[in-house]
């Protein structure tokens, strides 16, 4: 059975492609910094998902989870990501400390995993880092979180041409209705923002298609597909 790791996976889009590669009997492990919540998660989301609780910017965390995916990975999804603070701040009213800790689990992590995992990954294998249309415009207050989004889609498909037999994707799914999201407009309602489940047959379908290393984004995948 094909397999999978997913960081931050204990709610949110980590979750819902959890859920979702579980249907279709994959194994998956997950992962995130709260063990109570990852191991609901894991529940919720089927006997086939695993969590393994920890911080991916952490060294021996990600030991340990090369040694739970030792038979061999498929995927890897880089998810778990920081905003660094709530509510968002502009550039010039950040500390060194906010953007170390935005620049270390949004970019440094999920290199590092990736490095990490090398050896098990699979040939033919997929490396889904998500991103953010803020990596590609600009928003007041959203500097800090943009421009490590940015830095993480750069090294992502440098990745795609100096290991080309692994497919290398960024996936911008869209404004969710999520915690993070909900952080980044602390008090406002974003009840009209779509729960992240509705995104994950995008990602299925990247799966599935397997197109080339690149920038993709989830909403744009599913009619594409249909139209082919």
């Amino acid at each position: 059975m094909p397999r999978a790791l997913i960081t931050g996976g204990s709610a949110g889009l980590g979750l819902a492609l959890a859920t979702g590669l579980a249907e279709r009997d994959w194994d998956v492990v997950i992962t995130g910094r709260d063990e109570t919540r990852l191991n609901a998660a894991a529940r919720q989301a089927g006997d086939r998902v695993r969590p393994v609780a920890g911080d991916v910017t952490d060294p021996g965390h990600r030991a340990l989870l090369v040694e739970t995916t030792g038979g061999g990975l498929d995927l890897l999804v880089n998810n778990a990501s920081t905003l660094g603070v709530s509510p968002l701040a502009p550039v010039l009213a950040l500390d060194d400390q906010v953007l170390r800790d935005v620049w270390e689990t949004n970019v440094v992590g999920p290199v590092a995993l990736t490095r990490a995992l090398w050896p098990a990954l699979h040939v033919g294998g997929a490396v889904i880092n998500i991103t953010s249309d803020a990596a590609a415009d600009h928003y007041e207050t959203w500097g800090a979180y943009a421009a490590s989004k940015a830095a993480l889609e750069h090294l992502t498909l440098t990745l795609a041409v100096e290991e080309p037999d692994i497919r290398w994707w960024t996936v911008d799914p869209g404004d969710m209705r999520t915690q993070m999201h909900q952080d980044a407009f602390p008090g406002q309602d974003i009840s009209d923002r779509p729960l992240p489940e509705s995104v994950v047959p995008g990602f299925l379908a990247l799966l599935d298609d397997r197109p080339p290393s690149g920038r993709y984004q989830a909403s744009d995948l599913v009619p594409a597909r249909a139209g082919a």
